[in-house]
């Protein structure tokens, strides 16, 4: 009898883990985003099928808080803030002004950056192979692909003189891609005319200057297109201009003839990954900031028809995919 009470108080005490493992609540992500579109939607579902392959169950054993701050900047601070307040296990966030805003919020809680052109010249962390504090996460790499985008642009267009760039003065990590692609515009004896969005109303009005003397093309990051995409679209329809895009992603858009770069949607699942060695046990510091290893040409030429634009076959050959 005895030795019955004994192993049944031993079962019970062997069994007590996986119940109370059972019991704890789900992991709580934060997602911060400047502003989400149809773009940034898919790869957020990138992110979430991620996780699911990675054995998370939404509703059972995570939940995600997504914060949206419509575009404007200045609401990112308490958003942030909001994420912190709900006791996040792990905040995700997308592109340099979320993830600084993230940082102001809080020292403690995991940051993992789903994509970010530069962080370590944005401050956002110390180093690539040692991030340090509580950020990590993905690098795009970007003002290498933004040079190689200008050259391929000279290649597929030779007469190219002036190419505008829509810019976000604010964006630390955007202003380090816009020195670099300043310079790379010189060396290809391009004149980089430069507009700053400080505002939708704003933009569209410098936009509406613009189309009265048109650049040989546009030049659109993913973070403006995902914030300004009506005034963009309307310009480039307006003023028949052939966009530049630096995501795979947005290669198949209105008025997109190009793109080089990264499959974002590829950043976003290698972020769900982080966010699992986390919620794991491991910390931030300890794991480095990853860059993409494979960029894409995509070249549209359902644009280039409708633009009266005839791509060279040496640039059709070296693309990785054509949109017909």
């Amino acid at each position: 009898m005895r030795r019955r009470v004994f192993i049944c108080l031993l079962g019970g005490v062997a069994a007590w883990p996986l119940s109370a493992h059972a019991q704890q609540r789900p992991a709580r992500i934060g997602f911060l985003t400047r502003k989400t579109d149809a773009s940034v939607a898919s790869q957020i579902e990138a992110f979430r099928q991620a996780l699911q392959a990675l054995g998370w169950v939404e509703g059972k054993t995570i939940t995600i808080q997504y914060r949206d701050a419509g575009g404007e900047v200045d609401r990112l601070g308490p958003l942030a803030a909001e994420l912190v307040a709900l006791n996040m296990d792990v905040i995700v966030t997308v592109d340099t002004p979320p993830t600084q805003a993230a940082q102001r919020a809080t020292s403690i809680i995991p940051i993992v950056i789903a994509v970010s052109a530069d962080p370590v010249g944005a401050g956002l962390v110390k180093s690539l192979s040692h991030p340090g504090g509580n950020v990590t996460g993905l690098s795009l790499l970007a003002p290498e692909t933004d040079q190689k985008t200008l050259e391929v642009l000279k290649d597929t267009l030779p007469k190219t003189k002036r190419v505008a760039m829509i810019f976000d003065p604010k964006n630390r990590g955007m202003m380090i891609r816009l020195k670099a692609i300043e310079t790379a515009a010189t060396n290809l004896a391009i004149e980089l005319q430069t507009i700053p969005a400080l505002s939708s109303s704003e933009l569209a009005v410098a936009l509406g200057v613009a189309a009265n003397d048109p650049p040989d093309a546009l030049f659109v990051l993913s973070p403006i297109y995902a914030a300004h995409q009506k005034e963009i679209l309307e310009f480039a329809a307006k003023a028949k201009v052939p966009m530049l895009v630096d995501t795979s992603g947005l290669a198949g858009e209105p008025g997109a003839l190009l793109s080089y770069g990264a499959d974002i949607a590829a950043l976003f699942r290698r972020a769900a990954a982080f966010v699992d060695k986390i919620l794991k046990g491991a910390k931030p510091a300890d794991l480095p900031v990853e860059q993409p290893a494979k960029f894409d040409l995509v070249i549209n030429l359902k644009t280039a028809k409708t633009l009266g634009v005839s791509v060279p076959s040496t640039v059709l050959l070296r693309a990785d995919n054509v949109i017909e």
